[in-house]
């Protein structure tokens, strides 16, 4: 199949090179022409373990390319795959601006087209976005037949970054909604050879699920370290806490999202939980817990603040190991690493940072914003391997994996990431 991807960010891409990979010929659209660049020269437009060798094969094989021009990108495609960015708004709900757009031109390509071109959107959206958006677009962009020439389809993805290549070919679960919860031939074909429980449903139920999902995610984090800053005040091991919570595996699920730890963050889960809100708002629902979620962990975020400068001496020499949301990646959006940071640095204390996979130079879009937006120093503060080690340091914070690639044996290190 041609496959016509629109958004090159962390979701686009990592799926443009894996579904290359399966031996579809994919282009990339963008408009950002720097975006559009770095991936026709070679280079991936962001950090991500695996990526580069994967992109780099593909490339090789003529089978990935990226581009500006919608029309080009949908010349003879089979499918049409949305993954543009749905950021919060000033009232928490998703911005759809993009997805407008991105739809308006995909309709105007798609009205003089022979045949039926399959448009999958894997952006999150609230609920009945497809029918009472999206569906109206095309018609007032085609006409009454607009069904023949396009089938719609919503496909939430269920990656996580430092792991998104895994988690595209080896996915918890595959969910295909349809105007009419019936299946997609092309969509069938693009899934062919992943193993998965794949859900055949509606509009409204595929688009609820990462909701859910993201939402239920957030639950656990947020829950998990309240019980541990109830424990810490009470002189009780979290630890010990967590291992007994852990062991019922019949009623408690699992152990991924119950360990008390580092704030949640990252581009998904503090939007959607926003997002939420609103929808539950808008709609009248009484959503106590949802509601707290982020104060809850603005909280925490405040707690392990307090942890890091108690008995910090002012104008302490402080390195922060790990400044992105995830170990591997350079995504700062919302990552409460950068609150710490922010936060040390406020308080008046000489702060550096370690981390290898962050090069400045190579931020884009919502990314390259937040990072100087509460970073503005972000470039003097980067130190590479051999300055880390070399201190010397009041304090270490490992806030990620990204510290055990250092030796830190002669400093006092406290993890922000792990349970105590």
């Amino acid at each position: 199949m041609k496959v016509a991807i629109f958004g090159i960010g962390y979701v686009g891409f990592t799926a443009a090179c894996c579904i290359a990979s399966q031996g579809h010929v994919v282009v990339g659209v963008d408009v950002s022409e720097s975006k559009v660049a770095d991936v026709n020269a070679g280079r991936p437009p962001f950090e991500e373990p695996g990526l580069a060798d994967l992109m780099a094969e593909q490339m090789g094989a003529r089978r990935l390319t990226a581009t500006r021009d919608v029309a080009a990108a949908l010349d003879a495609a089979d499918l049409a795959m949305i993954c543009v960015g749905t950021p919060s708004g000033p009232d928490g709900a998703h911005d759809m601006r993009f997805i407008v757009d991105v739809t308006r031109q995909i309709a105007v390509v798609a009205r003089g087209r022979v045949g039926t071109l399959t448009v999958a959107y894997r952006s999150t959206m609230r609920p009945g976005s497809m029918r009472k958006l999206i569906t109206p677009i095309f018609r007032s962009q085609i006409g009454a037949d607009w069904e023949t020439r396009v089938a719609l389809v919503y496909s939430p993805e269920f990656l996580r970054e430092a792991q998104a290549i895994h988690d595209y070919f080896h996915p918890a679960k595959i969910v295909v909604g349809t105007a009419d919860g019936v299946r997609n031939p092309t969509m069938e074909a693009l899934h062919e050879g992943i193993e998965a429980p794949t859900f055949i449903t509606t509009f409204e139920e595929a688009e609820i699920t990462k909701f859910v999902d993201n939402t239920w995610h957030a639950v656990k984090v947020t829950y998990a370290n309240e019980i541990g800053r109830i424990c810490e005040r009470l002189g009780i091991s979290a630890q010990r806490t967590h291992e007994m919570f852990i062991a019922d595996t019949k009623l408690n699920i699992s152990s991924y999202y119950t360990r008390p730890g580092g704030a949640f963050g990252g581009s998904c889960l503090p939007k959607d939980v926003r997002a939420l809100q609103h929808i539950a708002t808008d709609v009248g629902a009484n959503s106590l817990l949802i509601d707290s979620l982020l104060r809850s962990n603005e909280a925490h975020k405040n707690h392990q603040f307090a942890a890091i400068v108690a008995g910090l001496a002012p104008g302490s020499r402080v390195l922060v190991a790990g400044l992105a949301f995830k170990a591997g990646t350079d995504d700062l959006r919302e990552s409460p690493n950068v609150d710490i940071t922010r936060k040390l640095i406020e308080s008046g204390h000489r702060v550096a940072v370690f981390d290898p996979s962050l090069v400045p130079d190579k931020l884009r879009g919502q990314n390259l914003g937040y990072a100087y937006t509460h970073l503005p120093t972000i470039d003097a503060l980067l130190v590479d391997k051999d300055a880390a080690e070399a201190g010397p340091w009041d304090l270490v914070v490992a806030s990620n994996s990204t510290a055990a690639l250092l030796d830190l044996t002669p400093w006092l290190v406290i993890a922000t990431h792990t349970i105590t």
